[in-house]
């Protein structure tokens, strides 16, 4: 991954260029179209939505529910099929920690549907872990942002 990976404010400019992107045919099921996100995001004063930009290129689409400090959570995060596997995706979730940690997050989380094609790996190879809850169909996963959480078990917390 050559290009700097930036989370930019949507414009008026922009807008159609990041409804235009999208997964991969089998993981449709998995995310809403990033119109509709956006649409959400009008309506929902605590969301907080960015394209992800790789250079001057636009590759995906990043929303948050955030209600500083005590609540961080990943609503929505997607990468358009044709820059998936380029490190992007993980770049643009360490950009929303950073985030995170700004607003004086403990810990982010974000809730994901199982199956073939979902990105649960994804999330789990970040440091984010199950939690046993479950909203709907979707999991939902947890990532600690306190120094040494992540090696402690859930009692402990």
């Amino acid at each position: 991954m050559d290009d700097v990976v930036t989370l930019r404010e949507i414009t008026s400019e922009t807008v159609r260029s990041v409804t235009a992107l999208e997964v991969a045919p089998e993981q449709r099921g998995f995310v809403a179209p990033n119109a509709v996100s956006i649409a959400q995001a009008y309506f929902e004063p605590k969301a907080w939505f960015r394209a992800v930009a790789a250079g001057d290129e636009l590759v995906g689409f990043v929303m948050v529910y955030r209600e500083p400090p005590a609540t961080f959570y990943v609503w929505r995060f997607m990468i358009d099929a044709r820059y998936q596997g380029r490190g992007y995706g993980k770049r643009a979730m360490e950009l929303l920690l950073d985030e995170a940690q700004r607003d004086g997050a403990k810990e982010v989380t974000l809730s994901v549907v199982p199956g073939e094609g979902s990105a649960l790996a994804f999330y789990a190879r970040l440091g984010f872990a199950e939690t046993g809850e479950v909203e709907g169909d979707e999991h939902v996963m947890r990532l600690s942002l306190e120094p040494g959480d992540a090696d402690r078990t859930e009692d402990e917390r």
